[in-house]
């Protein structure tokens, strides 16, 4: 009996001891878990909510917020600049998108390859993608494409005339895209690691085949790749749709709205216009757009992703 006694009396030391363990454990948890709680809460929760309360009022950030219901949102698909906006924003995902892809996958195709110094090279190829969305680089980008800059100077090097870039609604979006794809740094890397991953084994039965590198490519690489793929289209979407420093640098949404992107607009009603609860509302519409192509691209991604079975 008394054994027993000693038994149940160890067992409830050992549980006080274990809960004692665990509240410290969740301490440690909730100190470094702290910042990123602190920061959702204060920097994309919060936000969000007094953003979506802006949206159905009049609000100028200087007056009190006038609750108008649903105004802002009726009055959107009455704005001919608003809905240019949207067309001039899906004009520029829809090609800036597939170049840059394009271009970091044939670079980190050629950097997967075994080439000295082929690390470097994937850190220089990098570095625009992390100085590419500054203000410096746009300025630099602007000058280049000037009508007195180096880009009219190499295309009056070969005899050909010089572009107005900034000043043709037809040729505005083009330096843009550019600098997009210029930026190609983030997908390279995902693209290349992915590459890395794919067996040698592929290769080598399809060399034994008789498969030239093109088949190979087309019939063994971007079906094995396809996921990565996928994740790069939609990382690289959102991240297109949010574009917003090139155009208020470089154009600043002109010639004639041509180049007047979706998040410039929302910019420009917020902070030039004073009318924060109109840009609210465009935000929100922005996120089902966004939300809207995303799940397209994810519903008819099993049409061309490649899963072996």
């Amino acid at each position: 009996m008394q054994f027993i006694e000693n038994e149940e009396q160890e067992k409830k030391g050992f549980r006080w001891k274990m809960q004692q363990f665990l509240d410290k454990e969740s301490v440690a948890g909730y100190v470094f878990s702290a910042p990123f709680i602190i920061g959702f809460l204060g920097f994309t929760l919060i936000p969000m909510a007094f953003s979506m309360y802006y949206s159905l009022t009049d609000y100028d950030m200087i007056n009190a917020p006038t609750f108008v219901g649903m105004d802002n949102y009726t009055r959107l698909f009455t704005d001919a600049r608003f809905l240019k906006s949207i067309r001039v924003t899906l004009v520029y995902v829809g090609i800036s998108v597939p170049v840059k892809l394009i271009f970091a996958l044939f670079i980190a195709y050629l950097l997967t390859r075994k080439v000295k110094g082929d690390t470097l090279y994937r850190s220089l190829f990098y570095v625009p993608s992390l100085i590419g969305g500054s203000i410096a680089v746009a300025l630099v980008w602007k000058e280049l494409f000037a009508r007195l800059g180096l880009i009219n100077a190499l295309l009056n090097t070969i005899g050909l005339e010089s572009i107005n870039w900034f000043g043709a609604q037809d040729k505005a979006m083009i330096p843009l895209i550019l600098s997009s794809a210029w930026q190609f740094g983030s997908a390279m890397i995902i693209f290349a690691a992915g590459l890395k991953e794919i067996p040698n084994t592929y290769y080598e039965a399809a060399l034994i085949d008789g498969a030239n590198k093109a088949q190979m490519f087309f019939k063994i690489t971007l079906p094995l790749l396809s996921p990565i793929i996928l994740f790069n289209l939609i990382m690289q979407t959102i991240s297109a749709f949010m574009a917003f420093t090139q155009a208020f640098v470089i154009t600043g949404g002109g010639p004639n709205d041509a180049t007047n992107f979706y998040a410039l607009y929302v910019y420009n009603h917020a902070f030039n216009f004073y009318n924060m609860g109109y840009a609210s509302a465009m935000s929100w519409i922005m996120l089902l757009i966004i939300a809207f192509i995303t799940f397209m691209i994810l519903k008819f991604s099993k049409y061309w992703i490649f899963e072996e079975k």
